[in-house]
């Protein structure tokens, strides 16, 4: 299982992604089946990163999502706003069905509310209580799905 955040750092509360991963290896054990993995933004080479996956989670922030959080499955699909830097989860699916590697896993994508941006902005106190609310749901779906997959989580 692989979960998946990305955001920058110093921009606020697009820093979600990244501070719900490292909530998340903070509170599961280290023996868990579960990879995680940050990046800034998704790349037409993570597509790599979902071969052989049982099931990926994508977190992320968002400034459209209702507060605290919006759940979605993505599908494949061709994304005509992608550059080669940058493109949204559909898009990544897309290229990995390119590979002819396997089926696309099933995959989640956590969307939490974010509301301020900028360069230096610090978290939001509206980002953080939705952090919070995330970082509990994942943990009950990660839990659940390992039940359901017979794997050793938490």
């Amino acid at each position: 299982m692989l979960v998946f955040g990305w955001g920058n750092r110093a921009r606020g509360d697009d820093a979600l992604g990244p501070l719900a991963i490292e909530r998340l290896r903070a509170n599961l054990p280290a023996n868990a089946p579960i990879e995680f993995l940050e990046d800034y933004q998704l790349l037409p080479e993570h597509a790599l990163d979902l071969v052989g996956r049982a099931r990926v989670l994508f977190i992320d922030a968002s400034v459209t999502a209702s507060a605290p959080f919006e759940l979605s499955e993505p599908v494949a699909a061709v994304d005509t706003a992608w550059t080669s830097h940058a493109l949204s989860p559909a898009a990544l699916l897309r290229i990995h069905q390119g590979l002819r590697s396997g089926p696309v896993p099933p995959c989640t994508l956590l969307a939490i509310r974010g509301e301020r941006f900028g360069l230096g902005d610090p978290l939001s106190p509206l980002a953080a209580r939705n952090l919070q609310a995330a970082v509990t749901w994942a943990l009950g779906w990660l839990a659940e799905v390992c039940r359901a997959s017979a794997a050793a989580c938490p």
